[in-house]
Order: C-alpha cells, then structure tokens, then sequence
C-alpha cells in the first residue's frame, strides 16, 4: 500500500486519524503532527508509547538506511478521539501504523506505510507537553524550543507560539547543560542568536552541524544542530 498525500494534505488524507512523529534512538518520543486550524490537531504534544519490539526494530533499522537523508517516521492511529484521552488517562492503548515519511522537491509529503496496525500503550504520566495551539497568541522574540529526551539524546521542538508558523524537531549533538528537569516536562530554551521569525519560514533557522548557546531560564546550554526529525510550513497553517 503507497498512499501519496500533497504537501498540504495532512489533514484531508482518505483516512482520518492522528499522527505522530517518531522522534530519538535510545528512546523513542512521540511528537503529534498539529494542526492550526483543524481543532481535533490544535495541540502540541510530545509523549511516549510503549511499542511493540516488531515496531520499535524496523524503525530503527529503517532510520538507520536512511539516517543522511530527509526521511520522517510517523505512527497514525485511525480515528477523531480527543488527545486528552491520553492526558487524562481514559485511554491507555492505541492502534498504530508505522510509516515512513518522504519530502519531494517541491515540499510534497509521501507516508508510505511499513507496518500494519498494532497495539501500543499510553499513560498519562508519560506526557512530556500537552498545550493547545493558539494561532492569535504573541510570537516571542527569539527562537524558542522545548527540550524534551532523557540522558545524553535530547531533542528540540520548535516552540508553536502563534499562526503561520513552522513545525520543526531536532536531534542535538553534544548537548552540554541540559538537566533531567529539563527534559520532562520540557522546558523552553531560548536561543538569542536568532531572531523570530514571526511567520512562516521555508527553511530551519539552526544550520546541521552548528553550535548554538540556548537559555532556560538563566542557565545557558549549548547543543549542536543535528538531524531534523520533522519540518512542516504547509499543512500546520492551512484553513
């Protein structure tokens, strides 16, 4: 099965239902596919699954073939179910499909799917972030990130603060600074080098391979830029 979806369609796919991007090695992190104006997405959320070994093994070897390339892995669950189920701890388990995400030249998505549906489990107690998205709400200053991972792998989120925007995660390299509170729930890191963008931008502002210095609050931190686990300027402003 091959399903072809445009760069604007995640949210008019045949099958209705939410996805999340696959996020990290060691641990792997649930990041949902939000949406601006599609109230059942309007969420920005990181959490963990308990997935199935058959799953969490032909990810890994997946992203393993694919690791240099602009390559997503996703879950997609069937289904308009509220995500505060997962919050509120009235689901504890979930069909998913894993698929694996390719970008085209012109931005156009393709989910090709690598596993029929299987059981994973949800808790409530492992909800990193769970934050309504507010396309009126105020665009910060500078760059600003949630930091979510656990140990040495730590992950950056672009902060959705306001509409249009950009849907971004990272993989950092050589994080220095990060403390395990950091992590979860996941803090805001500030990153005073690069200015906000206030809009829609058609490329990340953090370049592979580039050292940054971040803040949390008035602690500094620094993380290299790494492999980027999604981007997304289309479907998340759509109406």
């Amino acid at each position: 099965m091959h399903t072809d979806l445009t760069a604007d369609a995640d949210s008019a796919a045949p099958r209705h239902g939410h996805r999340f991007l696959l996020i990290g090695k060691k641990t792997i992190f649930s990041y949902h596919l939000g949406l601006y104006y599609v109230p059942i997405h309007a969420f920005q959320m990181i959490t963990t699954f308990g997935l199935p070994d058959q799953l969490r093994s032909l990810y890994l070897a997946d992203l393993a073939e694919h690791e240099n390339q602009q390559v997503y892995y996703s879950l997609f669950t069937e289904g308009h179910w509220p995500l505060s189920e997962i919050v509120d701890g009235t689901r504890t388990s979930l069909p998913v499909e894993l698929e694996r995400v390719t970008v085209d030249a012109s931005g156009g998505r393709t989910f090709t799917p690598l596993l029929p549906a299987v059981d994973a489990t949800c808790r409530k107690q492992d909800v990193v972030h769970y934050v309504p998205l507010d396309p009126d709400g105020s665009y910060p200053d500078y760059l600003t990130c949630l930091a979510f991972g656990r140990d040495d792998e730590v992950h950056l989120a672009h902060r959705l603060a306001a509409a249009p925007n950009w849907d971004e995660v990272i993989t950092t390299v050589n994080p220095k600074g990060f403390e395990a509170s950091d992590l979860f729930p996941a803090a805001t890191v500030t990153v005073p080098a690069i200015k906000d963008a206030h809009g829609v931008l058609q490329k990340s502002p953090l370049t592979t391979g580039t050292t940054y210095e971040g803040r949390i609050g008035d602690r500094t931190v620094t993380f290299t830029a790494g492999r980027q686990g999604w981007w997304n300027n289309t479907s998340l402003n759509s109406k």
